[in-house]
């Protein structure tokens, strides 16, 4: 696994949304969705408020790779699925950075949402 750069970590964890596209099956890239991204510790996290059946978070699943931007970083990125163990350190880091938007930041708190966590690697 790489490692992110501290720069590009804090950048990337503090920015307010993100362009994340995912790769299809023939390598080329996904038009960009616009996601929200938490870092909790040395890691990046974005969920699906549709979970595992909204449509960019199924476009992930093809090769689980693809490229992320924010804040003037753009970084290949593979996509994991996070452990229900990371769960709550997610859970919070989105209660903290997203918690002024009350009625929406619910929706990413739900189980639903938190079934579609992936962590961001770069490569």
């Amino acid at each position: 696994m790489t490692q992110w750069d501290s720069a590009e970590l804090d950048k990337l964890g503090t920015a307010v949304e993100l362009d994340l596209e995912s790769r299809r099956s023939d390598g080329t890239l996904r038009n960009p969705v616009t996601v929200w991204v938490v870092r909790a510790g040395d890691r990046l996290y974005v969920r699906s408020v549709k979970g595992r059946e909204g449509p960019w978070y199924r476009g992930t699943q093809s090769r689980r790779e693809g490229r992320i931007a924010a804040d003037g970083v753009r970084q290949e990125v593979t996509f994991h699925e996070a452990d229900p163990g990371e769960y709550a350190d997610v859970d919070a880091a989105y209660r903290t950075k997203y918690g002024r938007y009350t009625s929406i930041v619910q929706h990413v708190l739900s189980d639903q949402a938190r079934a579609s966590t992936l962590r961001l690697e770069p490569h």
